[in-house]
């Protein structure tokens, strides 16, 4: 196999665009119908997925240390849709079908067999990690909404209990199904630290077009189910540092950054915790009532609220007031107006724009080591 020709082949095959993955599952439902039912009615969504796992895996396939990670992941996570082995001889004669389509001339013999011992590692890989987690996990959690609370027109905190204890870390995340959207799977992080009586808080934002989204903040009620899907994610705490640590969290992005906040209060002798959550404006600050009560009880904790889209003693919270504390400005400006931060591990968790941003930051002039900083992002979380 050769790693530099599969690169060069998908790089070409890849600007297609949309084409390729509307091809690859024309293609897969054609040949085998009964497969159809296993994916949702609107398909754009999984058809980005689609190009975007396989782009990472390709750009990777001479990285085998990172890559079977990622791919073991794939297989174990692929449980809650129900794919079993028999399924892989079928996806993998419709990928090789796409990208000898999409290839034209420049498909060789030596191409297919690079492709097919590709796929067969992958699909290897996937099965192994799958047939492992089976013996431990379900294929997915079921669970019962006890609580709804609407923060804001878009926001709303759930708490729901899985059928079974649903091990985790802080920070990490579950993929979400809801009845009105089946087979859409949504990720969303856990908001609190693993609780005695197993009950899982979320932070969910509606997302414009959203199918999960929508019905999490707009219709669930008491007694409604869900389904969960194992937890997943590499934003934790590190438990071996003793560094301080810095909390930055854009929006919703608080959820993980809450969970590990709750897991810090548990330790016996926590480290200082400086946390910065930030909104647009101040009714979007939803969940500041409860991390200032935090805040009082713990004195190793201090919350710095922030807000961009406001000018100082415009907006209104039910929470704050004008000269509340609330600084204005973008979180990346208004962590640096508080650094260095050069004995601190990082913690940083939002919208895409605002972690990047915030992460430039941190290692150009705040004294923060690349290596000593974790991130994720909406995005990160769909992946």
């Amino acid at each position: 196999m050769d790693p530099q020709r599969l690169k060069d082949n998908f790089a070409q095959v890849a600007q297609q665009g949309d084409a390729v993955a509307l091809f690859f599952y024309s293609d897969l439902f054609v040949r085998n119908p009964h497969l159809r039912d296993m994916f949702p009615i609107g398909m754009s969504g999984q058809r980005d997925k689609l190009l975007r796992a396989l782009g990472h895996i390709v750009a990777r396939v001479d990285d085998l240390p990172t890559l079977v990670p990622f791919i073991q992941q794939l297989g174990r996570d692929h449980r809650k849709f129900g794919i079993v082995a028999e399924h892989y001889p079928q996806v993998g004669a419709s990928l090789i079908a796409t990208l000898q389509y999409y290839s034209g001339s420049d498909w060789t013999d030596e191409l297919a067999e690079d492709w097919n011992a590709a796929y067969s590692l992958v699909a290897k890989v996937m099965m192994e990690a799958a047939d492992e987690d089976a013996l431990s996990s379900p294929a997915w959690w079921n669970g019962e909404v006890l609580a709804v609370e609407r923060r804001r027109f878009d926001i709303a905190v759930l708490r729901i209990l899985p059928d079974r204890p649903l091990p985790y870390l802080p920070g990490q995340s579950v993929a979400l199904e809801v009845p009105a959207r089946l087979r859409h799977w949504r990720y969303y992080s856990m908001a609190n630290a693993p609780r005695q009586d197993n009950s899982l808080d979320f932070h969910v934002r509606l997302v414009d077009g959203g199918p999960v989204s929508s019905v999490l903040v707009c219709q669930m009620q008491v007694g409604d189910r869900v389904r969960m899907g194992a937890p997943i994610g590499t934003l934790t705490l590190d438990e071996s540092s003793t560094r301080d640590v810095l909390l930055v969290a854009g929006s919703t992005g608080l959820a993980p950054l809450k969970a590990m906040l709750e897991q810090i209060t548990r330790r016996p002798q926590p480290p200082r915790v400086h946390m910065f959550f930030g909104a647009r404006t101040r009714d979007a600050l939803y969940d500041l009532e409860e991390l200032s009560k935090l805040a009082n009880e713990f004195p190793w904790l201090r919350v710095v609220p922030a807000v961009s889209d406001e000018s100082e003693g415009h907006g209104f919270s039910p929470f704050l007031q004008s000269g509340d504390g609330v600084e204005h400005g973008t979180l990346p400006d208004v962590v640096a107006r508080h650094g260095p931060w050069n004995d601190h591990d990082a913690y940083v968790c939002g919208p895409p724009e605002m972690v990047d941003h915030t992460v430039e930051r941190l290692t150009t002039g705040l004294g923060v080591g690349r290596e000593r900083i974790r991130q994720e992002t909406f995005v990160d979380t769909q992946r």
